[in-house]
């Protein structure tokens, strides 16, 4: 009986262990469950709900699905508790798929396609593209390719966020911080 209580009490404390080790390491999540936030697609109402909840703007993510380096993000950075956690204070977070046919509403309450904000209003041709909006609807940071890593990608949301992109270039900013 003691041996089993014994046995017992150490796969309970065992579990707790394993629990907050994953808990504390940042066990990688579904970054279209915790990272984007759901849409209607109606951009304009969505700034509105970004200035109503506090945030700094609107974080865009263009992608395409067969692209290797927004696979890169999805399933290195993107996907990262901190990333989410601080991200999702700062910015609403939504993707684009450039060549999407799913009917949308720009900044300014016009209808369009993902395809066309994307290709024609924003010039995305390549992917992955960050564009960070204020909350007027403006863009005020452009990140191309997939960043180095975590911590890149949470320099630039502090970037914007802070608003150092009303003082200096990103690349200025990084190397600034790196020192």
């Amino acid at each position: 009986m003691r041996k089993r209580l014994l046995t017992t009490t150490l796969l309970a404390t065992l579990a707790i262990c394993i629990s907050l080790c994953t808990t504390v390491l940042g066990e990688p999540r579904d970054p279209y469950q915790h990272f984007f936030n759901d849409t209607w697609g109606d951009l304009k109402e969505e700034l509105n709900n970004a200035k109503m909840k506090g945030k700094k703007g609107i974080l865009i993510f263009f992608e395409l699905d067969e692209c290797p380096y927004c696979h890169y993000m999805r399933t290195h950075v993107l996907n990262q508790p901190e990333v989410q956690k601080y991200f999702r204070e700062h910015f609403l977070n939504f993707p684009i798929d450039i060549e999407g046919a799913i009917e949308i509403t720009d900044f300014a309450g016009n209808p369009t396609t993902q395809k066309e904000f994307a290709t024609k209003a924003h010039r995305v041709r390549a992917t992955p593209v960050f564009a960070i909006f204020n909350l007027k609807g403006e863009k005020i940071v452009r990140y191309t390719g997939k960043t180095s890593g975590i911590d890149e990608f949470l320099l630039l949301g502090k970037y914007a966020a802070e608003g150092h992109y009303e003082k200096m270039p990103f690349s200025v900013y990084k190397r600034k911080q790196n020192k």
